[in-house]
């Protein structure tokens, strides 16, 4: 039982809540209200997949971060909340809304979506770690030393207002509707809750298709450049085009592995995580790469 667990619990997941809000949503706005409650079932399955087969036990204990992870996750799908009600009104005046394929079934119109927005939030995930400004940024969610669901989540609302930008700028301008919109913002958060997950989750060949945790653990690596890897929010395939794809089936990743090597003392309280990137960081070499990730043989 066990077994099966692990190889359905990540498509299970992807594809059932998908799937359901696609069936509630069904070409009716007025139902969008509903995907905040099949939402939080979400986040209950995900929590309790984590108790019953967890990946490593440890990061279920609360290490002081709770709390600034709720914070962090309150405020930014607040900001996800109103930037959809902005959404009618910018698709009205955008130049090329005749573009959008209306007429589409909406499950293909949320398809596309995803793999035009997951385009654009990998480049702008891949240049944050290029970019210094960006960095300062994007640190916030790489100083988490425990990976679960609800971290995903952990973002400087700056960085994610210019992942969001680069993702979902080239579905405005072509008229997409508020229902695509929201059901792929619900997509997002449902993809967040798998790559960060705290789950014993085995993929079999959906590793070398989807950017799950088991790919995605490797890029909160704290080896320097190391961790400049699976960019990828929803697919690896930009990973492959990048030449930034990593994966060491063998290895297990541990609370040893995480964090920001260069930057060990990263503030960990939520105000402090804010005005962080505007202060100059205080630095150390970053630990080199254990003899075991380098050894893929």
């Amino acid at each position: 039982m066990y077994y099966l667990a692990q190889r359905l619990y990540a498509p299970a997941f992807f594809f059932g809540f998908i799937g359901t809000a696609l069936f509630l949503v069904a070409n009716q706005p007025s139902r969008l209200w509903l995907l905040i409650p099949l939402f939080i079932v979400a986040v209950s399955v995900a929590f309790a997949a984590e108790q019953l087969m967890p990946y490593d036990r440890t990061w279920n204990a609360d290490q002081g971060d709770s709390k600034r992870d709720a914070a962090h996750g309150i405020v930014n799908e607040t900001f996800n909340a109103l930037g959809l009600c902005t959404i009618p009104a910018l698709a009205a005046v955008m130049p090329f809304k005749e573009f959008w394929p209306n007429e589409w079934p909406l499950a293909l119109q949320l398809l596309v979506a995803i793999v035009i927005a997951d385009a654009g939030i990998t480049l702008a995930h891949w240049g944050s770690h290029r970019v210094s400004a960006l960095w300062r940024l994007h640190a916030v969610h790489h100083s988490v030393t425990r990976m679960y669901s609800f971290n995903g989540l952990m973002k400087h609302p700056l960085h994610q207002t210019v992942e969001a930008i680069a993702g979902v700028m080239p579905l405005l301008l072509c008229g997409m509707p508020i229902d695509v919109a929201a059901l792929l913002t619900f997509a997002v958060l449902i993809q967040l809750l798998l790559q960060h997950a705290n789950v014993d989750m085995q993929l079999g060949q959906l590793r070398k298709v989807f950017a799950w945790a088991p790919l995605h653990r490797f890029h909160h690596m704290k080896y320097g450049t190391a961790g400049d890897v699976n960019f990828g929010l929803f697919l690896n395939l930009w990973d492959y085009l990048l030449g930034t794809n990593f994966d060491h089936p063998r290895y297990v990743i541990g609370t040893k592995d995480l964090g920001i090597g260069s930057q060990p003392d990263y503030p960990r309280r939520y105000i402090a995580q804010l005005l962080a990137p505007f202060k100059r960081p205080a630095t150390t070499p970053s630990p080199p790469l254990p003899p075991a990730l380098r050894d893929k043989g």
